[in-house]
């Protein structure tokens, strides 16, 4: 493990609580700089205080993901307040119970698990150039297997299920995965992987559920050898971030026991570029990135 991590500057979404919050401590404790992002201002104050004799330092940014122009002002204030960003790490995520649109009327666990991601590495690629060892991850799930992308109904408007909603939008993690990866210029530097991080009962994601997700949630977490502790989850995640083994892949799905082949969809070459040119439209750019100017 990499114990001096005083050069890097890390931005890591979903840091406030669970495991990301676990990660974001233990990567301070490291020296690094953390810019973490969460949606409750309380939540964020707590981080940051707690940190304050770490080696390196936590600050927070409050933002909801869920809103595509607070998205967009958040790339802007890492531009304005970091020199540079060395690591991009996506890790917030929710599941809700009921069908909801962000305030730009798309599906809600779409809108923060997968389009939040794909406009905030548009918005911020271009910067991550400028790091010795830039990389974006992102926090899927081994759940995406049960998922198939229906692109003619992306926003489940006609049948509205919590858990297939979430396991649709960590499919759609892996393919941009794939995607970008396919796209970016052979003598790019930027890496892109995405990682499963365990089946981790006791986070926060499942808070705005129905009541028979949680319940199913909380009867798997009982089960011997089911779920993983927030502490496993989070070395998981921080491995990907910062450790030299995953310098050189790009494109990767690691799983509990490394890089593991995801669900065919996910590698669909027709299906991840569609999903690609809709995520664009979505949210209102070019699909023609990165190939041309992200600025």
């Amino acid at each position: 493990m990499t114990n001096d991590l005083s050069a890097h500057t890390i931005l890591l979404t979903g840091g406030t609580s669970g495991f990301g919050r676990v990660a974001a401590v233990s990567l301070a404790q490291r020296g690094a700089t953390v810019a973490v992002v969460g949606r409750d201002e309380s939540k964020g104050a707590t981080l940051t205080e707690q940190s304050e004799d770490l080696a390196g330092t936590i600050a927070f940014h409050q933002a909801d993901l869920a809103s595509q122009s607070t998205v967009r002002s958040l790339a802007a204030t890492v531009k304005r307040e970091y020199d540079r960003i060395d690591v991009l790490g996506h890790n917030a995520g929710l599941s809700a119970g009921s069908r909801r649109e962000s305030p730009d009327g798309i599906e809600l666990t779409l809108a923060v698990n997968h389009l939040a991601p794909y406009l905030l590495t548009y918005e911020l690629l271009d910067y991550l150039r400028d790091a010795p060892d830039p990389r974006v991850v992102i926090t899927a799930s081994d759940i995406h297997r049960r998922a198939t992308l229906d692109l003619d109904d992306l926003q489940l408007t006609d049948e509205y299920d919590s858990l297939d909603a979430y396991a649709r939008s960590k499919l759609a993690n892996i393919a941009f995965t794939v995607e970008l990866d396919d796209r970016l210029p052979d003598d790019s530097a930027v890496t892109i992987n995405c990682v499963h991080p365990g089946f981790v009962p006791s986070t926060d994601l499942f808070r705005e559920a129905s009541l028979r997700t949680r319940l199913l949630v909380r009867i798997a977490g009982l089960v011997p050898g089911v779920a993983t502790s927030k502490q496993a989850a989070a070395e998981r995640l921080q491995t990907l971030l910062v450790e030299p083994t995953y310098g050189s892949m790009c494109g990767q799905y690691i799983g509990s026991d490394g890089p593991a082949d995801p669900a065919s969809e996910a590698t669909n070459q027709a299906v991840r570029q569609r999903l690609w040119e809709m995520s664009a439209e979505l949210v209102g750019i070019t699909s023609n990135w990165p190939t041309s100017s992200t600025n």
